[in-house]
């Protein structure tokens, strides 16, 4: 091959590489939910998406991979490429919760996912619907016993989750025949919870907020070691005489393993600039959300903390993995 040949190729490789990094750098972002849209889960993404694409300088793309709790998002982002393109935006039980109650989840997050970034804390909540009297939870109790006896059916948005092992501690607690109703996410139930399908649920407050404030459903107790901000009527579980759920769960966005640490640095400082923006932050915060970054190690330590918990109540509880 001559000289002249030789060089054309380079620079034809060349060119290639290059524009594939310009196509890499400029193309678009998935950030994965592993709920379907119109939850709580789903419009957190949403905001969010639509600021990082301004501090990142690429579209962030919203994609609902929902079912089995985000088990299947979960493996969608074990399965993705390690390349900067691909980002899961989840709370606590996809990552923390379905490892300890599923034998074979498919995943391992210590080893499959890098924590990105932490953005928020929040607490789960029971709601009753508005078919119901019951305007706290001795009504919805009380109410319970009289419509059915001390039998009564909560919704959950997954099985297996802090809500489901939540319905189970209230049926011990207040001695009623209590099961749990699992769902495909927050959005089905609460569209049932709207039309009187269900008298309750137990989900986050993101989920439950903006139903609240319309009088659609009534929040009457949430879970954390403090009465919410944005609902200082409502009295935490610990006040009602059912302590121990004081560690609240987190919101994190996380990345495959093996993500390069200058790409999981670039979009973790990303979510700090987005998050401190008073806009947002007053949107997650009417959302029910405590808004507070978290850098990668402290989402890491947080979750490997919240994970150690969980092990323990869920070991207490006697459920046995699935």
């Amino acid at each position: 091959m001559s000289q002249l040949s030789m060089f054309r190729r380079t620079v034809c490789l060349g060119a290639l590489l290059l524009s594939g990094l310009v196509q890499a750098q400029t193309g678009s972002i998935k950030l994965m939910v592993g709920f379907p849209p119109g939850g709580g889960t789903d419009a957190i993404a949403r905001l969010l998406a639509d600021k990082l694409k301004d501090q990142l300088g690429t579209t962030v793309i919203v994609d609902n991979k929902a079912g089995a709790g985000g088990q299947l998002a979960a493996q969608a982002l074990k399965a993705a490429a390690p390349d900067g393109t691909t980002f899961f935006l989840s709370h606590d039980h996809t990552i923390s919760i379905l490892p300890l109650v599923v034998k074979n989840p498919g995943y391992d997050s210590a080893r499959d996912f890098v924590a990105v970034a932490g953005f928020a804390t929040f607490v789960n909540a029971l709601a009753v619907s508005g078919g119901t009297p019951a305007k706290s939870m001795n009504d919805y109790v009380a109410w319970v016993r009289s419509q059915g006896g001390g039998k009564g059916t909560i919704g959950v948005p997954a099985p297996a989750s802090v809500p489901e092992f939540l319905v189970k501690i209230i049926g011990q607690k207040y001695a009623l025949d209590m099961q749990a109703a699992p769902y495909r996410g927050s959005a089905p139930m609460m569209a049932d919870m709207l039309g009187n399908q269900i008298n309750a649920g137990v989900a986050s407050i993101p989920d439950f907020i903006d139903f609240h404030k319309a009088g659609k459903v009534r929040i009457v107790a949430v879970l954390g070691g403090a009465r919410q901000a944005t609902l200082p009527d409502v009295p935490t579980f610990a006040e009602l005489g059912l302590a121990g759920f004081e560690d609240v769960p987190y919101y994190g966005i996380f990345a495959p393993a093996g993500t390069p640490k200058a790409t999981i640095d670039r979009f973790s400082q990303a979510v700090a600039k987005v998050v401190a923006m008073p806009d947002v932050n007053e949107r997650l915060t009417a959302m029910g959300l405590t808004v507070g970054y978290m850098t990668p190690q402290q989402l890491a330590s947080r979750e490997q903390a919240y994970a150690q918990t969980w092990a323990r109540l869920i070991k207490a509880s006697g459920f046995q993995a699935q």
